[in-house]
C-alpha cells in the first residue's frame, strides 16, 4: 500500500520476495503442465502443432515462446505458433480494446486449418479474456478435421483460480497472488507465465527428439555463431578436437546429429542421414 513511499532499495526487496510466489506456483501447478503436455505430446510428434493465443502480455509471451523455438531445436516455424490480439503490431504497441473481442481470432483459427494432432493453448493471466476464451470455443466448434476425426486439444494457461472452462480440455493455474503493483499482470503473473511456456516447448522439443542428453543437437550451422555451438556439441559428444570437429561439420552439410551419427558410427553422411531418418532423427536411437 506504500509502494510509492519506498525507496529504491525498498522496492527491490519488495518485488523481488513476492517473486518468490512464482516459483510455488509452478511447482503447484506441476501435475496440470504434466497431464497438458502428455495429452499433447502424441499429436505434436505426428506432426500437428502447437498454438499459443494471447492478448497483451499473455500474447506477447506465447509469440516470444513460439519465436524462439525455430532457431533453438530448428522445429519449422509453423509448429508451434503465437498468436496474439491485434496482430503483430500489437506486440509492439499496446491495443487493449481487440482484446475484448470475442471472434478476433476465428479468422487465424480458420486459416490454420486446425486438425485433431494440433493442440491451441489459449493465455490468460485473469482467465477471464473474451479473446482467448472466444478462440477456445472456436477451436471446441471445429468438430472434425476430416482425415483423423475430432478436433484439437485445448488448454487455458491462467493465473488466478478458477472453475475449467468447458471449452478446455485443460486447466492450468498458475496462481501468483495479488502483484506488487496492482493489476500488473507483466510481473508475477508473466513471469510464471514465461516459465510455464518454458517449460511446454523445451519439453516438446526434448520428447520429439530434439535433444540428445541436455544439448541442442538439432541446430544447424549456419551463422559463425552457430557454427561455433555445432562444432562444440560435436566435441562434447565425440574424441574430436575442434578443428577435426569444424571439419566433420562441414562434411554433415552443417548438420550436427549427421555429424555425430557419422563420426559415432563410422558412415558416410547419406548413411547417417538414412539412419536418422529411420528413427524419426532421434539422436540416441541412431547411435544404437
Amino acid at each position: 500500500m506504500d509502494l510509492h513511499e519506498l525507496s529504491v532499495a525498498q522496492c527491490v526487496e519488495v518485488m523481488q520476495r513476492e517473486d518468490r510466489a512464482v516459483f510455488d506456483a509452478m511447482e503447484r501447478a506441476r501435475p496440470a503442465l504434466i497431464a497438458f503436455i502428455e495429452a499433447i505430446e502424441p499429436g505434436f510428434v505426428r506432426g500437428g502443432r502447437l498454438i499459443y493465443v494471447g492478448a497483451g502480455t499473455s500474447g506477447r509471451l506465447g509469440v516470444l515462446d513460439a519465436s524462439e523455438t525455430p532457431p533453438t531445436f530448428q522445429v519449422p516455424p509453423d509448429r508451434i505458433i503465437g498468436i496474439i490480439a491485434g496482430g503483430d503490431a500489437s506486440l509492439r504497441k499496446s491495443s487493449e480494446g481487440m482484446e475484448d473481442d470475442r471472434h478476433g481470432a476465428d479468422a487465424v483459427l480458420t486459416a490454420l486449418q486446425l486438425t485433431a494432432d494440433d493442440a491451441v493453448l489459449g493465455i490468460a493471466a485473469g482467465g477471464t479474456t473474451p479473446y482467448v476464451l472466444g478462440a477456445l470455443e472456436f477451436v471446441k466448434g471445429c468438430g472434425s478435421d476430416g482425415a483423423r476425426g475430432g478436433r484439437a486439444i485445448t488448454g487455458l494457461l491462467a493465473c488466478s483460480e478458477m472453475e475449467r472452462p468447458t471449452s478446455a480440455d485443460h486447466l492450468i493455474v498458475l496462481e501468483t497472488g495479488p502483484e506488487v503493483l496492482t493489476g500488473s499482470t507483466r510481473l508475477k503473473a508473466g513471469t510464471a507465465t514465461k516459465l510455464a511456456l518454458n517449460t511446454i516447448s523445451t519439453t516438446l522439443m526434448t520428447r520429439s527428439g530434439r535433444v540428445y542428453e541436455n544439448l541442442m543437437v538439432d541446430l544447424r550451422a549456419t551463422n559463425d555463431k552457430l557454427r561455433d555451438r555445432a562444432a562444440r556439441i560435436i566435441m562434447t559428444l565425440t574424441d574430436l578436437d575442434r578443428a577435426a570437429a569444424l571439419a566433420l561439420l562441414d562434411a554433415a552439410g552443417g548438420t550436427v546429429k549427421t555429424a555425430i551419427v557419422m563420426h559415432r558410427c563410422g558412415v558416410v553422411r547419406a548413411t547417417a542421414e538414412a539412419r536418422l531418418a529411420k528413427c524419426g532423427g532421434r539422436l540416441g536411437e541412431a547411435l544404437h
